[in-house]
């Protein structure tokens, strides 16, 4: 027969909360990457539902000719805004709206149109290089592919995802500040980076509206979900909503919104 175990050697339990009713507190679980979604899959089509009433065609507002611009323009936009961006880019798009054109400006020219926004001399640079690239390895046309456009210089994960959206209507999902700020702040796709963040909106958001969802959701933070304090009686899905910031319960009438160029014209 064994000796008796000495007090010494019993496993020491270690005291666990207690929630206010006497009973132990559940384990919260662990986060690894993205966490799910607040949402069941019915109110997470109603949420696009509804955006796509508001904005049913909706636009980005960077102004571009073609791919290639778009492209310029995106990688320009990087701590920029668009309207800045914008008022530097019509005189040069006017100028050069292909790879070759914008060759054969030059850096020191293209620096002259871009002077107003923030970095110039470095984006001057990587206009140049990422014409250059695009003239020798893709016969001067912009790639269709991720992969291939994330190569070219000043091209990140989200610009590239801009330009298979826009331009080539890929459903790809760019995460900017706003994106990112919604995806955790309402509980959509809680993550700790843009590409957890990303991945979790592409897979919760329908098909059917993911060809616009990029828009529909920079629009929705850039105008109503803001950062520093959201405007909960303008939005359209303060009844759905599960952030603990909001400040109703009460959607905003859903009626269709005027695109921003649109309504700058009446005013």
């Amino acid at each position: 027969m064994a000796p008796p175990k000495s007090k010494n050697s019993l496993p020491v339990k270690k005291p666990s909360a207690s929630a206010p009713g006497g009973g132990t507190k559940a384990k919260a679980p662990s986060r690894k990457g993205g966490s799910r979604p607040l949402y069941t899959p019915a109110e997470v089509h109603e949420i696009f539902r509804r955006f796509c009433v508001q904005r049913p065609e909706p636009k980005g507002e960077l102004d571009y000719i073609n791919a290639f611009t778009l492209l310029i323009a995106v990688v320009l936009s990087a701590q920029a805004t668009d309207a800045g961006v914008n008022k530097a880019t019509k005189p040069l798009f006017s100028m050069a709206d292909t790879p070759q054109k914008m060759l054969a400006l030059g850096e020191a020219r293209i620096g002259d149109y871009i002077r107003t926004i923030g970095l110039w001399r470095n984006k001057a640079k990587n206009v140049i290089a990422l014409s250059k690239a695009l003239i020798d390895d893709y016969a001067g046309k912009v790639p269709e592919d991720r992969d291939e456009l994330v190569k070219l210089p000043g091209v990140g994960r989200k610009t590239a995802n801009v330009v298979l959206n826009v331009a080539f209507g890929q459903h790809t999902m760019a995460v900017d500040t706003h994106i990112f700020r919604i995806g955790n702040r309402i509980g959509l796709a809680p993550g700790k980076t843009p590409e957890q963040v990303e991945q979790g909106l592409l897979k919760v958001i329908p098909t059917e509206y993911m060809r616009h969802a990029h828009h529909w959701l920079i629009l929705h933070g850039r105008y109503v979900c803001k950062a520093r304090k959201p405007d909960c009686p303008a939005c359209v899905i303060a009844d759905i909503c599960k952030s603990k910031e909001k400040t109703t319960n009460v959607p905003a009438p859903l009626v269709p919104i005027a695109p921003l160029n649109e309504a700058l014209a009446q005013v």
